[in-house]
């Protein structure tokens, strides 16, 4: 495999040309994805990546080592995956920080978007999150990586039910350096001004919101963000904090893939 290609594999399907691309957050990998792969690999041909320093990526882009993480070159190594793949255009699915990099995957290049299933997703950091970000900056020298991530997986999902999803985030993160981790991290300055501008500038592209209703740091943005979109949806999942994929697989396997097919109609 090429130096700067991304980790990914890909699940291929006997007769549909339909391409689903799983892009997961930041502090994860592709095995997230584990609730979805069956369900998923039985309508479309599947291809799940790990970022630049997560899963199987972490030590494949070492030209990349020392430059400064931008949301621009972290969509343009998922783009050159689907250049190598000869994909031209497909369905995205992201969980989390990932669905910031699917929509602007579809800043980038929109003819390969076909539509965009977002997950948990970020829309905006509101005051508890900023603060979280502004004490983790100024003690990420001083305080183990570890720690922080925990903190911030306990106030992102503090409920008892999200357990599983807790741990799954935390195991993830710690296949990561302390120094990817704030990479990542220096990252999350750009998400308010850049979730501004996509408010703003709606794209024709069908989306669908899938949000845990429990997902209280991150749902209200979403649902001020769907009111100013036409081409939004927004399905809240019952009983489910933020990583809804995993709390719930069966209601947002069956919610994605009902939505996806229906774009292919």
């Amino acid at each position: 495999m090429s130096e700067s290609l991304l980790f990914h594999k890909t699940f291929t399907h006997p007769t549909s040309d339909e391409w689903v691309v799983f892009v997961h957050g930041a502090g994860g990998s592709s095995s997230i994805w584990f609730k979805q792969i069956k369900a998923y690999k039985q309508h479309f041909n599947l291809l799940l990546i790990d970022l630049r320093g997560h899963g199987k990526s972490d030590n494949i882009l070492k030209d990349l080592i020392s430059n400064r993480y931008t949301f621009k070159s972290v969509t343009l190594d998922i783009l050159k995956v689907l250049d190598h793949l000869k994909i031209r255009s497909a369905h995205f699915v992201g969980m989390s920080l990932g669905t910031i990099i699917v929509r602007n995957v579809a800043e980038l290049a929109a003819s390969r978007v076909r539509s965009m299933v977002l997950g948990g997703a970020v829309t905006k950091l509101n005051t508890r999150s900023q603060v979280l970000i502004k004490l983790g900056n100024l003690s990420k020298h001083i305080i183990p990586y570890m720690w922080l991530y925990s903190l911030f997986a306990y106030v992102v999902m503090p409920q008892k039910s999200q357990k599983e999803s807790r741990h799954l985030f935390i195991r993830e993160a710690k296949k990561l350096c302390q120094k990817e981790f704030k990479r990542w991290f220096i990252l999350t300055a750009d998400v308010n001004p850049l979730m501004k501008y996509f408010k703003d500038r709606e794209l024709p592209i069908p989306t669908l919101y899938l949000m845990g209703e429990r997902d209280y740091m991150f749902i209200k943005p979403v649902k001020e963000m769907v009111a100013a979109h036409e081409s939004s949806e927004l399905v809240e999942i019952a009983n489910c904090g933020h990583v809804c994929n995993v709390e719930n697989p069966e209601e947002f396997n069956q919610r994605s893939i009902a939505f996806i097919q229906k774009q292919i109609q």
